[in-house]
């Protein structure tokens, strides 16, 4: 089972996103996928128009069941497990809890139904984000064109790196660094020598990342994916590509590599 962390500690760069995208992608492509929010602003729900009772809080406290937090259904082999704000809370609320950082693991330990699970997070390296780090085998951090969110990169590397030093029989990848909103100008430019300019980042950029399209934003205003409101624009187009990508690297092959020359088809 794929289990992947979308994290970037700076916010507006994507990851809710991304992590819509590449959870839709995996499904489309016919693997079982569960959707994991993990920040608290509930962004994911709010995107699939999905009320629930029971949260990823009910299941962090232990008064729900996994089994009553999955939305089932979302899409054809997509599942979510919605957030809400209640979820701030959880840092004061399990403050006293035994090993609080792998809850989240051992609450997802019964899972055996699904081929991935793609979990967002919050813009801070909180408990949420501590949980979706130590659940996860690979990681994805969105990067946005513009300096504070490759600074918040950086950070948000040196955290896993913390962890990694903490946990060090964990297993946590990073499978790529993405480029978000990608134009030809010289913020643009800037941002990839920035990026090259850090040998980590360097090592797992994805080139050449997800372009700029507005059809992105006006996808998720329709409660849709942008396959399904625009599957012909260039964001329907990369996405795509970045999820064939996940797959592959996912699979064992770690280099990262440019997308292909010719137009690649959409996943629909």
């Amino acid at each position: 089972m794929q289990r992947i962390a979308i994290v970037n500690m700076k916010g507006g760069v994507g990851k809710t996103t991304t992590a819509i995208h590449v959870a839709a992608g995996l499904a489309l492509g016919g693997l079982q996928t569960l959707l994991v929010d993990a920040d608290p602003q509930g962004n994911i729900g709010h995107a699939f128009g999905i009320r629930r009772p029971r949260t990823l809080r009910d299941l962090m406290l232990g008064d729900a069941a996994l089994d009553e937090v999955i939305v089932r259904g979302v899409r054809e082999k997509l599942d979510v497990i919605p957030s809400t704000p209640a979820a701030f809370g959880l840092d004061a609320q399990l403050a006293g809890a035994p090993q609080r950082e792998t809850i989240l693991a051992r609450r997802l330990r019964p899972l055996s139904s699904y081929d991935a699970v793609v979990i967002d997070s919050s813009p801070a390296m909180n408990l949420l984000t501590y949980n979706a780090l130590l659940f996860a085998n690979d990681l994805i951090v969105p990067v946005g064109m513009d300096g504070m969110a490759i600074v918040g990169a950086r950070q948000t590397l040196n955290g896993v790196r913390d962890i990694r030093d903490l946990w060090p029989e964990r297993r946590l990848d990073l499978l790529a660094v993405l480029p978000i909103g990608v134009n030809a100008t010289n913020a643009t430019r800037a941002a990839f020598d920035a990026l090259d300019d850090d040998p980590e980042m360097r090592g797992r950029l994805y080139r050449p990342g997800i372009r700029q399209c507005i059809d992105v934003t006006y996808a998720l205003t329709q409660r849709q994916t942008i396959w399904e409101y625009a599957p012909r624009s260039r964001a329907a187009e990369d996405y795509a590509a970045f999820v064939r990508f996940v797959v592959h690297g996912s699979a064992g092959d770690r280099t990262v590599v440019a997308a292909d020359d010719e137009k690649t088809q959409a996943l629909v």
